[in-house]
């Protein structure tokens, strides 16, 4: 099963580029910067990843991206994914990018985004891995600095597939963002919100997401499985939800994988991430692998989640069904 994991072509749709920041990388940037570091070494910086709550994450999450300065420095974070990216076999990814972290320190987004967007196309180009940047805001902060955030965006419309929200949930609901994704919606940006796992009002967290919102699909969202009616509504709509196994089980007490078999059970479109992986430990290729051990995935299973990753993705159908094909064909010759 892990070869055939390893082969198999693959789709991910829940990966926050700053959360593929490796500390070699990290002392690497924080020595062309010239920054100091809290750590004398990347052994040590790894023994520091000890997290039990959402929470306790982002404390380190945050802290780690001072070290990201110049469009130089988006631009060999998001290769290094990237390389890491094709070398798992992801045809395609979507990744989330988060600019008031770096614009609310002095980092222009122009900055941002034009390294970002220069890796996407050498990936492309290089290494045959398409992607795509997904804008998030970050829900601790005013609505108000969001929708500056979404104005400033606009002339690189054309490099941006959607918005998302992530960071702290607690006392952030999605309605906080209702003129936001309103004007994102109008604007043309596909949608998609974190309703990250087992946090406060969770339930009703998806509930606006998907009715007073009205999201393309969810991010996390497990906690669905507490209200029939949601289940039914996200099934008529087709929505996808972007579970992230290995993240779960640090953030929370498991990897929710019983869970993610409910849904699949459910036919609800379950696809399988890796969230931040430099702070996990585990990129798309692992989180698959232990989801597998866990549940006893068949063949046919692991490649019904990457047939409905590239279904919920956001592509064009004719490009949906080149991946499609290809998950098909792999899967026939056994």
């Amino acid at each position: 099963m892990k070869d055939f994991i390893a082969g198999l072509p693959k789709c991910e749709l829940h990966l926050h580029i700053e959360g593929t920041l490796e500390p070699e990388l990290k002392f690497e940037l924080a020595r062309r910067n010239g920054l100091r570091l809290p750590y004398p070494g990347v052994e040590q910086m790894r023994a520091a990843y000890t997290f039990d709550s959402l929470p306790s994450f982002l404390r380190i999450y945050y802290e780690g991206m001072r070290v990201l300065c110049t469009e130089p420095d988006f631009y060999d974070l998001a290769m290094a994914y990237l390389r890491k990216a094709a070398e798992q076999n992801v045809r395609y990814a979507e990744i989330f990018f988060d600019p008031q972290a770096h614009t609310s320190r002095g980092v222009p987004f122009d900055v941002v985004i034009r390294g970002l967007r220069r890796a996407l196309m050498d990936a492309e180009a290089r290494l045959g891995v398409r992607a795509q940047l997904i804008m998030c805001f970050l829900r601790d902060f005013q609505a108000e600095y969001a929708m500056a955030t979404l104005l400033e965006s606009l002339p690189y419309k054309e490099w941006i597939a959607g918005v998302g929200l992530d960071s702290d949930e607690k006392g952030n609901p999605p309605v906080k963002f209702a003129a936001v994704y309103e004007r994102a919606r109008q604007e043309g940006y596909l949608l998609t919100m974190h309703c990250d796992v087992d946090q406060d009002d969770a339930v009703e967290h998806i509930r606006q997401a998907v009715e007073d919102i009205g999201v393309n699909r969810i991010d996390h969202g497990v906690n669905i499985l507490e209200d029939q009616r949601l289940v039914e509504v996200v099934l008529e709509r087709g929505m996808g939800l972007t579970c992230c196994p290995i993240s779960n089980g640090y953030v929370t007490d498991s990897m929710k994988a019983e869970a993610i078999r409910k849904l699949m059970d459910l036919g609800v479109r379950i696809t399988v991430s890796s969230d931040d992986p430099a702070y996990f430990g585990a990129y798309v290729g692992e989180n698959l692998e232990a989801l597998q051990s866990v549940l006893q995935l068949t063949r046919d299973e692991l490649a019904r989640l990457e047939r409905d990753a590239f279904e919920i993705a956001w592509l064009p159908r004719h490009v949906k069904d080149a991946y499609l094909t290809e998950v098909d064909a792999y899967l026939a010759q056994g």
